[in-house]
């Protein structure tokens, strides 16, 4: 399933891939892709704690609005590959320097999409408002990460704490923009696996920590059923 960062709905993801691949939309399915979109930026905006209704609202269409933009970068870069596979067909070679060169253009669009995105959010909303944003597009992989890792590890000081806040929140950057759950999902994997690298290096027994945490985890909940 194509843009099903954009829909988080199995049941329309149907929709989704004909939206995405079809330059002629019928009208009721782009309506209901709108509508999929709409509603999952308003659950997001629903969190901020935005007392006036009006801005609220802005805020909701700002993040519709970047699905929606992402969408069609990714759309049209389909639409290029296809066409560039179809062209190519009898020259591998050719097909892969194409689509390498269609990579990059997505790449820039993505990351001039990006600035602007997080400028309009920044105008209506505080720095921490607009992380909450970030974490909603992003499933809260981050915090869930973050809380996971000191959890785990009782012994980090806080030099890899920040350490490891920081490769999160990176990963977290490219992960907004990726063009589907998985995707989003392999930005914080790539990341994870450099911090457990750098954890490793620095003399911890990941295999261990692991197993003594679900112990603690284990003897939390039997405590808590007793």
């Amino acid at each position: 399933m194509k843009r099903v960062y954009l829909l988080l709905s199995l049941m329309l993801s149907g929709i989704v891939g004909v939206f995405a691949q079809n330059n002629a939309i019928p009208e009721n399915e782009k309506t209901a892709y709108l509508k999929v979109i709409t509603q999952r930026a308003d659950k997001i905006a629903a969190v901020l704690n935005i007392n006036d209704v009006a801005k609220q609202e802005k805020v909701r269409d700002i993040i519709r609005d970047q699905y929606n933009s992402l969408n069609d970068i990714y759309t049209e870069r389909d639409a290029n590959v296809k066409a560039i596979k179809e062209a190519n067909s009898t020259d591998k070679v050719a097909a892969e320097a194409a689509i390498k060169v269609e990579a990059t253009k997505t790449d820039d669009k993505l990351a001039k999409l990006h600035k602007k995105y997080l400028s309009k959010l920044s105008s209506k909303l505080t720095a921490e408002q607009v992380d909450q944003v970030k974490n909603g597009m992003t499933y809260n992989v981050l915090p869930i990460t973050y809380k996971a890792y000191q959890e785990q590890i009782l012994t980090l000081t806080e030099d890899q704490k920040k350490q490891i806040f920081t490769w999160l929140t990176e990963a977290r950057e490219h992960a907004i923009d990726a063009e589907s759950s998985d995707k989003k999902h392999a930005w914080f994997g790539k990341y994870k696996g450099r911090i457990n690298n750098y954890l490793s290096a620095a003399g911890y027994d990941l295999k261990k920590e692991g197993q003594d945490w679900e112990l603690r985890r284990k003897a939390a909940a039997n405590a808590k059923g007793n």
